[in-house]
């Protein structure tokens, strides 16, 4: 069951990577709550089919490659524009490819950071101008639990995760003077339909069971519930924190 922030309705979010996933799930949490909802994705069928089954009115899409930094922070200015303020900006957006470091070129590097860590910063950078309007504004930085523990075949997104810690709590600093919150998730192996198509297996969930404290695995709706805590005014005094939210698991790679 979800729970109902009433401090929530009529608020502003935007989120990347909306379309799918985790994403799309906090696209419909958030609507639930009353909020207007802003969000982009580079799957424009998916975002289109996502908007048709919301209220009109109450959300807002735009297809966006998040590695186009002036797309991307003209995207948040025209949502900011549309609902008149920002309250929320939660960057979701991910692209977890495996690739053994062998294989890495600087290209490869270049473009998992520009995705994983980079339209984090220049999607915050741009947000904070209007965030700082509010009495009470949050950012919500995605990151993973790999961040901590590592993974095989994923130095890149490993590296960009851990980074988003970092620019969490420096940005926790910066924007806390004006009151704004600055918090990451770092969520376990949630079970998403692109993670059991492409590396969530039968054998891995198996094991992800056995090593979880809580033996059942993650939801979309568990990591929105989380989200929503971290936007309402009853995390008013959270900030600078890196929450994982794994069932507590112990698995390594």
């Amino acid at each position: 069951m979800t729970a109902l922030y009433s401090c929530l309705r009529d608020k502003a979010v935007f989120i990347t990577g909306g379309a799918t996933g985790i994403g799309a799930t906090m696209v419909r949490t958030f609507v639930q709550q009353g909020c207007h909802v802003a969000f982009i994705d580079l799957n424009a069928a998916a975002g289109a089919a996502l908007m048709a089954e919301l209220p009109a009115g109450q959300v807002w899409f735009a297809a966006v490659d998040v590695t186009d930094v002036q797309a991307l922070q003209q995207a948040i200015e025209a949502a900011a524009a549309r609902w008149g303020r920002l309250d929320v900006l939660i960057n979701n957006v991910a692209n977890d490819q495996r690739m053994p470091t062998a294989q890495v070129t600087p290209a490869n590097w270049r473009q998992c950071h520009a995705v994983n860590l980079d339209a984090a910063f220049f999607a915050t950078q741009v947000a904070l101008p209007f965030l700082q309007q509010q009495s009470s504004a949050s950012v919500i930085n995605f990151s993973s639990v790999v961040a901590v523990t590592g993974k095989v075949d994923m130095a890149g997104y490993v590296t960009a995760k851990a980074g988003l810690i970092g620019l969490t709590k420096a940005l926790a600093r910066e924007a806390g003077a004006h009151g704004v919150r600055v918090n990451a998730v770092l969520p376990g192996w949630v079970r998403t339909e692109r993670q059991l198509n492409s590396w969530f297996t039968p054998e891995q969930q198996q094991r992800w069971l056995e090593d979880s404290a809580l033996k059942r695995f993650i939801q979309p709706e568990d990591v929105a519930n989380l989200a929503l805590f971290l936007a309402s005014e009853q995390s008013v005094m959270i900030t600078g924190q890196a929450i994982q939210i794994d069932g507590g698991i112990s698995l390594s790679d």
